[in-house]
């Protein structure tokens, strides 16, 4: 078959890549000058989402712990942005959140298999590294990791409970003072370079061929009949004016993986999604003491900030500014950025005190959709030519190899071996009704 992906971050060159494998003919469309360019370059690095670090749950957003959760939250909310929170505000009952995450759980495995096959058959070098140290500050925070902790056990995850002391002789950068509840170490979890990777991927499949990419074009609207299904592309900005006319692109399936922008489009075709839209933000700051530089990975499991080291420099993200949705288009206050920059500035100084240079650092701000119910929403929706696959979130972009994984499954009509109940979860008309 030949299908349309629209977009080139991790999710839409994922997606291109598990189609190719399968044996189809594919043509990636992206707005930007290269992959990789829009959320996917602002990665905090995690490949993969845990129990301590997934946005939702007890420790995501917890109302008692009030500003200190590390999500900074915008006056002045619509209904929309309201009824988004109150939703993932549900998650945070332990057995709700237990539930959720089971459903989500045999996506997790099915992205580690999926990134396993692209690693061993390609030997990429994207800076990966294991060992991530999930740090707690308080007892009110360890009480709430609770549930995080006995999903730990019972998937047999393998990891180990610290105390402050044991957290600082595992990693000698962590001050002892002042004190802290303890920390979590997870060993068998990674961390890479997300823009990296996609960028990998995209010479992998420039070498193997059936794959094309169009750069600097924008998707416009989705068409769909009985036999097709069509994108229209706005004309390239240095066309000449006699050229500026709509291009319409036709083949048999089309992918949604276009991130924030995929929602507009998706409107259009009578599927408005209640993703909600998260203004993410991300320090890269050379190294400016190597003795006092971690070691391992390192993310402060409530306020949802990862510290991670890639070569000489460590990349600090997170700091979500959640605003009403009809404000993402707009530039951000610069009170609240900078209230966001703070907060990753002041989490490297907590946790890893002396090893990064700040002022130096390079910043970036960019916008990941969270969904209502935590997960991801992939699969077919509307019509037998639309598929969708976004949504994973800010913790875990290898998810999208996953979730790329069962798009080609979908379209070539083959089995995902997802169990039943991930994929009404997953499903993109999941909230109708």
């Amino acid at each position: 078959m030949d299908v349309i992906v629209i977009g080139g971050g991790i999710a839409g060159v994922a997606t291109a890549y598990q189609l190719r494998a399968a044996g189809h003919r594919v043509c990636v469309i992206e707005r930007h000058a290269t992959v990789a360019q829009g959320a996917t370059y602002g990665h905090s690095g995690a490949v993969l989402p845990t129990p301590l670090d997934i946005w939702f749950g007890p420790t995501f957003m917890p109302h008692r712990l009030g500003a200190k959760n590390g999500v900074i939250r915008k006056s002045g909310f619509n209904r929309a942005a309201r009824g988004f929170v109150r939703r993932l505000a549900a998650l945070q009952d332990p057995a709700a959140f237990s539930l959720q995450y089971s459903r989500l759980r045999p996506l997790i495995e099915a992205s580690r298999e999926a990134m396993g096959e692209i690693e061993a058959r390609h030997t990429f070098d994207f800076e990966q590294a294991s060992d991530l140290l999930y740090l707690v500050r308080g007892a009110a925070e360890w009480q709430l990791a609770g549930t995080a902790l006995e999903l730990l056990r019972q998937y047999d995850m393998p990891h180990q409970v610290l105390g402050a002391a044991q957290c600082a002789a595992l990693e000698p950068s962590i001050p002892t003072t002042p004190e802290f509840a303890g920390g979590v170490q997870l060993s068998g979890e990674r961390t890479a370079n997300c823009p990296l990777f996609a960028k990998l991927l995209k010479q992998a499949l420039d070498l193997q061929g059936g794959v094309t990419f169009q750069f600097g074009r924008e998707v416009t609207a989705l068409r769909f009949d009985n036999h097709h299904a069509a994108v229209e592309l706005a004309p390239p900005l240095d066309a000449a004016p006699r050229s500026r006319e709509v291009d319409v692109m036709r083949a048999d399936a089309v992918v949604v993986a276009a991130g924030a922008g995929s929602l507009p489009l998706l409107e259009r075709v009578g599927l408005p999604l209640p993703l909600h839209p998260l203004r993410l933000h991300t320090l890269v700051a050379p190294i400016a003491h190597e003795e006092c530089a971690p070691h391992r990975a390192i993310v402060d499991a409530v306020k949802r900030i990862t510290i991670t080291r890639m070569n000489h420099r460590l990349r600090i993200a997170g700091a979500a500014v959640l605003q009403s949705a009809s404000q993402t288009s707009k530039p951000l206050d610069p009170a609240l950025s900078e209230e966001a920059l703070a907060l990753l500035g002041q989490a490297t100084h907590d946790w890893i005190p002396g090893a990064a240079k700040i002022s130096a650092a390079l910043a970036w701000e960019g916008v990941k959709l969270l969904s209502p119910d935590g997960l991801p929403v992939v699969g077919n929706a509307l019509h037998p030519r639309l598929f969708v696959n976004l949504g994973h979130g800010p913790a875990g972009w290898g998810l999208a190899c996953g979730s790329a994984g069962l798009i080609a499954a979908l379209i070539s009509g083959t089995p995902s071996g997802l169990p039943p109940d991930t994929l009404a979860a997953l499903r993109p008309e999941r909230f109708r009704g």
